[in-house]
């Protein structure tokens, strides 16, 4: 989040996203979860992804990124809306910043293609003594993102205080873990 994003999913994408959006395959599939107003869309479908957004309001994006895929939903309190034969449909990246809903993490990474990479980036503990969000609800503990992403291969791993604007925040870069089915190879990228 930088000092000029008033809205949520407003302003550039994420410094985080941008440093790490190099892990993506070539024309990979990205989801970005809670996008907000598609700060995160568009900079990835300017560099070639198919973008599916999934919010509570997609209004805002539709004129932001007018070739993303947009779902309105409420994923708190309905069943996943991108389900394909009854499981979560895989994208070669998930993305989620300044959101949190931990009963979503398991459906999060099971919507990771193998050999995909999960970028997540929001608040944690300490953000309570700077400003919102301030309940333990929204914030993530010491460390919680590793222990999310354990079976993953984590390439990056940040948690602690940032400045302009003044915030305590987590964030992982993490590539979901591929075993090739013919010759059990075990690699953290494929071809999507």
């Amino acid at each position: 989040m930088s000092a000029n994003d008033t809205a949520h999913g407003s302003g550039a994408a994420s410094a985080w996203v941008q440093r790490w959006s190099h892990l993506l395959p070539p024309e990979a599939r990205v989801l970005d979860v809670a996008c907000g107003a598609g700060r995160h869309l568009a900079w990835f479908a300017q560099r070639g992804h198919a973008v599916t957004g999934i919010d509570l309001d997609t209004t805002q994006v539709a004129q932001r990124v007018p070739t993303a895929t947009l779902v309105t939903a409420d994923v708190e309190n309905a069943p996943w809306p991108l389900l394909q034969d009854g499981t979560p449909q895989a994208f070669g990246a998930v993305v989620v910043t300044n959101y949190l809903w931990r009963p979503l993490f398991p459906t999060l990474l099971d919507s990771v293609a193998p050999g995909g990479v999960l970028l997540y980036e929001t608040f944690a503990a300490g953000n309570e003594t700077v400003g919102r969000p301030s309940r333990p609800d929204f914030l993530l503990r010491p460390g919680e993102l590793l222990d999310v992403c354990a079976a993953w291969h984590v390439v990056a791993f940040e948690q602690g205080y940032l400045d302009n604007p003044a915030r305590f925040v987590q964030r992982i870069a993490a590539l979901r873990i591929f075993t090739h089915p013919d010759t059990g190879a075990v690699s953290a990228r494929h071809a999507l």
